[in-house]
């Protein structure tokens, strides 16, 4: 295992601090861009969007009360979501623009986070996982083929079922620690004389992540996001590093929430086959070290750039890591 420790003074004559960086170390307003946890938008978006207008007109004529009740647990300004809001289901793809909310209490749809699936893939579970699960039962029951043709969709359920889920992980270390912010192999180290964000020099991580494994993105310290930048691009293959240059990202800036106010970068970055970014972060919000922020649906790379100073990388390239649950390294006092 590669431990490699890097101290280098912030008044280093050869990388100097950017002072300018300091600068965007403050929430930014959301970029017109982003009008929803899933900016590229999709097929299993609109699919769930259509079901929700569908579903809400239906508890309106036929569950008034329900609906009544629902409206007056909601705090917050109903008009800043871009949907109609009767519960909680339908903040799930505007929660980093909607400034309205249901008390935990409040939510009858709560439960749901016990699923160990992620939420933001329901729909692709649903529309790919179902029918697969009820081709695989028929088939069993030998009324219109062998029982072995079972196989084919009881494999393509099982894939779907695995790829979509979200297990709970234990998050090592303490504050000063790095957590992976996802499941995959390290592809990629690359010390950095400069970032515009960290405004330092830095350390650069790739991590390529493939169809099989767990695709939910986690944060790598506690901190409050700054910014948020997506920026549409090709569909590259994710394991190679130009496709971080040349794909559609999405860009996190975070800054730790507790002294010495680190920041940090995390990419979600599409790949040939995963197209879809999901950031459930909004500029200002604080997240937990090793907490969900995220998922790319169908394999993709994400990579974390962090301050060089005092950085003691507890990997290297070509390990295996799982997110929330493996150090990357952590700073030394």
């Amino acid at each position: 295992m590669l431990r490699r420790v890097v101290r280098l003074s912030s008044q280093s004559k050869d990388c100097p601090v950017n002072q300018d960086a300091h600068q965007l170390r403050s929430p930014q307003p959301l970029p017109e861009n982003i009008r929803s946890i899933q900016p590229g938008g999709g097929w299993g978006q609109a699919l769930e969007l259509a079901w929700g207008r569908w579903r809400r007109a239906f508890l309106k004529t036929c569950f008034p009360g329900y609906v009544k009740r629902m409206r007056s647990l909601l705090k917050g300004d109903a008009s800043t979501c871009p949907v109609e809001v009767i519960d909680s289901r339908d903040l799930k793809f505007f929660r980093n623009v909607a400034d309205c909310w249901f008390e935990p209490e409040d939510d009858p749809y709560r439960w749901r986070e016990r699923i160990p699936l992620a939420r933001w893939g329901l729909a692709e579970v649903v529309v790919f996982g179902m029918p697969t699960v009820l081709l695989t039962i028929l088939f069993l029951s030998g009324v219109l083929v062998s029982p072995w043709w079972a196989l084919v969709p009881g494999a393509a359920a099982a894939f779907v079922f695995y790829f979509f889920r979200d297990p709970e992980r234990p998050i090592p270390g303490d504050a000063a620690t790095l957590v992976s912010p996802a499941d995959g192999k390290v592809v990629q180290i690359e010390e950095i004389d400069d970032d515009p964000f960290l405004g330092q020099p830095g350390v650069k991580i790739g991590i390529f992540l493939s169809v099989f494994n767990c695709h939910v993105n986690r944060a790598s310290l506690a901190g409050q996001v700054m910014r948020l930048d997506y920026r549409r691009g090709q569909f590259a293959n994710a394991l190679f590093e130009h496709s971080a240059e040349v794909n559609e990202r999405l860009q996190i800036e975070m800054v730790e929430t507790t002294a010495p106010f680190r920041p940090i970068v995390i990419r979600q970055i599409v790949g040939a086959i995963a197209r879809r970014i999901v950031c459930d972060l909004r500029p200002g919000q604080e997240v937990e070290r090793g907490a969900r922020i995220g998922m790319i649906k169908f394999g993709s790379r994400t990579e974390l750039i962090v301050p060089r100073e005092d950085l003691v990388l507890s990997v290297k390239v070509g390990d295996r890591i799982k997110g929330g649950a493996t150090e990357i390294g952590h700073y030394a006092p």
